[in-house]
């Protein structure tokens, strides 16, 4: 196959990119390198660096390569700063993607699997979460995803888009040398590392009230490589099916101060932390039921224990700093 990969210098695209060339397929990746570096790039790949907002080149490179599918991951993807910038993640995620809607429509390409994200739920009415629960955001980088899935079932509807929407939760671990690098980071795994490494001197928890065993966060993690494999498997499933949404996590969620504890027991480090105040827009409790694409399309994780996602992004992160 050949692959069109937007946002492919990134931590999940570039992942993704990587799994796809390791199987064989051709990968163009298309990404305008804001929050990433070339060096990011899969070797193997094409490269086009470009903005998901500039049609001409988003049509031009359709054209060129006559993809068998797009694969959707450049967007903006802090839940905070959404909140504070909502602006810039409507233009962004939004209004971005149906720029490239459009160009893939006037190119005559049919099929994408699009990065949504469990965000899209808001507060859930129960855990864990299915497809068919309430779509009820709580904020912005949400809202975000959430129209584009609106669109892109009106773009199945009334332009025989085949499309699969993929809302996962949060990603984490590493393959062989390749893992999270975003820039700057804000992710909690990676940010806890940093601590072990004394890179920096604490890890911040927003919220200590939160309705749950130890007051903060719940959230699900699931590994980058599970993730990759799932996307693979969504391409390839649009022979079949026209429309697919499928969560994808681990079914089980872990809070903050459990993650950190976790880290402590994999690194053999102590990780000081700072209490915070909530940041607006984080839910109490985000845990995936992955059953749907288990049962439709064969996927499981293989990483299923936090102890073994954060060990192989522990791997990574002391390579990186070398």
């Amino acid at each position: 196959m050949k692959v069109l990969v937007t946002g492919g210098a990134g931590y999940i695209g570039g992942t993704v990119s990587r799994l796809l060339l390791a199987k064989g397929h051709a990968v163009t990746i298309y990404d305008n390198l804001c929050h990433s570096k070339r060096a990011a790039v899969a070797d193997g790949a094409q490269f086009v660096e470009g903005d998901l907002a500039d049609r001409v080149l988003l049509e031009e490179t359709l054209r060129s390569g006559r993809f068998d599918g797009v694969m959707h991951f450049a967007a903006l993807i802090e839940a905070g700063e959404s909140m504070q910038r909502p602006e810039i993640y409507f233009r962004n995620n939004t209004a971005s993607t149906l720029t490239l809607l459009e160009a893939m429509h006037a190119t005559g390409h049919d099929r994408l699997v699009f990065s949504s994200t469990a965000a899209c739920y808001g507060e859930p009415e129960s855990t864990p979460i299915l497809e068919d629960a309430k779509l009820q955001p709580t904020n912005a980088y949400g809202e975000s995803k959430l129209l584009v899935e609106h669109m892109l079932r009106w773009m199945n509807s009334q332009r025989g888009l085949r499309y699969a929407s993929l809302r996962y939760f949060n990603v984490a671990g590493a393959i062989e040398g390749y893992g999270e690098a975003h820039e700057p980071e804000s992710h909690l795994i990676p940010l806890i590392l940093d601590v072990a490494m004394g890179r920096r001197k604490s890890i911040k928890i927003f919220g200590q009230d939160y309705p749950t065993k130890d007051g903060t966060c719940i959230r699900d993690y699931i590994h980058v490589q599970d993730l990759a494999e799932a996307h693979l498997l969504a391409l390839a499933a649009l022979e079949q099916h026209s429309r697919l949404i499928c969560n994808i996590g681990n079914g089980q969620g872990f809070t903050v101060r459990e993650v950190i504890e976790s880290v402590q027991r994999v690194t053999g480090k102590q990780v000081a932390v700072e209490e915070c105040p909530r940041r607006d827009g984080d839910p109490a409790v985000l845990v995936a039921s992955a059953e749907k694409i288990k049962r439709e399309l064969g996927w499981a994780p293989k990483f299923a224990d936090l102890d073994s996602i954060i060990a192989s992004a522990w791997e990574w992160h002391q390579k990186r700093y070398a």
